[in-house]
């Protein structure tokens, strides 16, 4: 056991990287640090191994294609009685090798071994692949 889980999360409404980078610029964090929360309806059971070193890793139009490090889990209250999880995550999106992943509900675990490696920081300027082309290429195993 690696001593950390990830989780996978769609990126709802985000066709690109870039989208999402462009949503986080657009809303600024309420963080002094700037980090970044994403409130959700269920709370990881493995808590522990999340904060212990997981990522949270983005799904863009079917691929992963990016991660933010979670740093904590906030308890949410909007007042209606439901207990809802903030996972903040450091503000730093770190692009990813692309992964296909088919459609889901709310959040999975991601093993670290399952995990798309990050990008060397050399290919961070090169251009975005198109989706269509990731997905491809994910498909058949070239990352």
């Amino acid at each position: 056991m690696a001593g950390f889980v990830n989780l996978l999360k769609l990126c709802v409404g985000a066709d690109s990287v870039e989208d999402l980078l462009d949503w986080q610029r657009t809303h600024p964090s309420s963080y002094p640090t700037g980090e970044r929360r994403h409130v959700t309806r269920m709370w990881p059971k493995r808590e522990a191994e999340v904060v212990a070193g997981g990522s949270l890793y983005w799904v863009i139009k079917g691929v992963i294609l990016c991660r933010q490090r979670i740093v904590r889990l906030d308890e949410v209250d909007r007042g209606d009685g439901i207990r809802r999880c903030g996972i903040v995550m450091e503000p730093e999106v770190i692009r990813t090798e692309a992964a296909s992943r088919r459609p889901f509900q709310g959040w999975r675990y991601l093993d670290p071994a399952d995990s798309p490696r990050d990008l060397p920081r050399l290919r961070l300027a090169d251009s975005t692949l198109p989706e269509d082309l990731a997905l491809a290429l994910a498909e058949i195993g070239l990352r």
